[in-house]
């Protein structure tokens, strides 16, 4: 019939394995951000003035951010799996450590070029755990987390 229109079949973007790409697009953004979090932390770590801090104390602190980066990548590999409560881990862990971290943008005294690659790291892991909590929340990754 002329001037009748069939309804579209085109539903959410998913992959062949029926995950929808917002699930896959907010674990490559938490993937993505990670190791930009870790840089910063690394950077802050060095830069800052710890009085007495002898190398157990380093040493505590980096096995601190070694067990922090496999627990966030795994909670990250489950959430693409389906699992919900990984997500919402991942989103209380994640604003958590965009509100410290742009918060220490302004807070902490630190050398220019120190300054310059913790912001740069900060800012833009941030947007990408925002990215990633924002498109984990989206319907169709809303309805594909269900365990």
């Amino acid at each position: 019939m002329a001037g009748v229109t069939e309804p579209s079949t085109a539903g959410p973007a998913k992959l062949p394995g029926g995950r929808p790409e917002d699930v896959d697009t907010g674990f490559w953004l938490w993937i993505t951000a990670l190791p930009l979090m870790v840089i910063g932390y690394v950077i802050d770590l060095a830069t800052a003035r710890l009085p007495a801090a002898g190398p157990y104390v380093y040493a505590v602190l980096g096995l601190f951010l070694v067990v922090t980066v496999a627990v966030v990548a795994t909670f990250a590999v489950l959430m693409r799996l389906g699992y919900r409560w990984a997500r919402t881990l991942l989103t209380a862990g994640g604003l958590t450590a965009v509100v410290y971290s742009v918060s220490s943008l302004f807070t902490v005294d630190r050398p220019e070029a120190a300054a310059f690659g913790f912001a740069a790291c900060t800012i833009i892991g941030s947007v990408a755990i925002l990215g990633g909590v924002v498109l984990l929340h989206r319907k169709d990754a809303h309805d594909y987390l269900t365990r």
